[in-house]
């Protein structure tokens, strides 16, 4: 049995979404677990499974993982699945390869400025598997991205894990050909599609603040250190503001999209997208 952990926030605007491309895609039976906050509990009745919880996103996650365990087998697989994520194929084949030869199959978005954990928008893992490597979705071991930061995130501890066990584990990577958004709108190994923020649109990416790096000149010079930090600062400020606004547009022309095209996915897998499309998000643009 293939269960699936989702969590949707504030928000059921992806539900129908979400359970109708699961519909169309997964070849298997399968049931659905699911974190429902701040919705109306009419939806419940659309999951098979409504477990409640309040608080992070990981301890909601860790605690879906929990309740499949207890009603799960051991080689039942446990499908984590982000709200705004849904499949565009049959992923099986590829969770049944990825596990027939390691721990898990996960989203890992090297273009979140290098992150290498594993990521819950799309994981695939067998119950014994998850509770073998005392799973856990926290945030906590650090890693340094490109930019000579040390940071973390959701997947942090689950990704310790993994090296502590040596357990080897399969990446599904990005494979748009074509990118709106240095990290939303992403296809993951043409199977799976990420929207990206879909709760909280327009917040700025670790991707996007990798393209404001240069606003950093001058501040080690003496002297005149002060002055840049103060006006690099007000740089930072308006260009993030800037993309605040045009990614929640960028968004919201997404989902217009989604919802009435069964197939909108297919321009990020062209090179340069369709003819007709929203604007692209990248530094030129800007």
């Amino acid at each position: 049995m293939l269960y699936v952990a989702t969590v949707h926030w504030k928000s059921d605007k992806w539900i129908d979404i979400q359970l109708r491309y699961l519909k169309r895609n997964v070849s298997e039976p399968f049931q659905t677990f699911a974190v429902l906050n701040g919705i109306d509990p009419e939806f419940d009745k659309l999951f098979d499974t409504v477990v409640p919880a309040y608080g992070m996103h990981a301890g909601k996650l860790n605690l879906l993982a929990a309740e499949i365990g207890a009603v799960g087998k051991p080689d039942d697989i446990i499908l984590f699945l982000d709200g705004d994520a849904f499949p565009i194929a049959d992923p099986m084949p590829a969770i049944h390869q990825a596990l027939s030869e390691g721990s898990l199959l996960a989203v890992r978005r090297d273009e979140n400025s290098g992150d290498p954990q594993p990521h819950p928008c799309f994981c695939a893992i067998r119950v014994a598997e998850w509770q073998r490597l005392q799973g856990d979705w926290s945030p906590g071991k650090l890693w340094t991205n490109r930019s000579g930061e040390k940071v973390t995130d959701v997947g942090g501890n689950l990704y310790a894990s993994l090296i502590r066990t040596g357990s080897r584990w399969t990446p599904l990577l990005r494979s748009n050909l074509w990118n709106p958004h240095p990290l939303w709108f992403g296809i993951y190994g043409d199977v799976v599609y990420h929207h990206g923020a879909g709760f909280r649109p327009g917040k700025p990416t670790r991707a996007d603040k990798d393209t404001m790096a240069g606003f950093g000149q001058g501040e080690g010079l003496p002297v005149v250190g002060g002055l840049a930090r103060m006006t690099n600062g007000l740089r930072r400020g308006r260009e993030a503001g800037r993309v605040f606004r045009q990614s929640q547009a960028l968004s919201a022309e997404w989902f217009a999209r989604l919802q009435s095209d069964p197939d909108f996915f297919r321009p990020l897998l062209t090179p340069g997208g369709a003819a007709t499309r929203p604007q692209e998000v990248k530094p030129g643009n800007r």
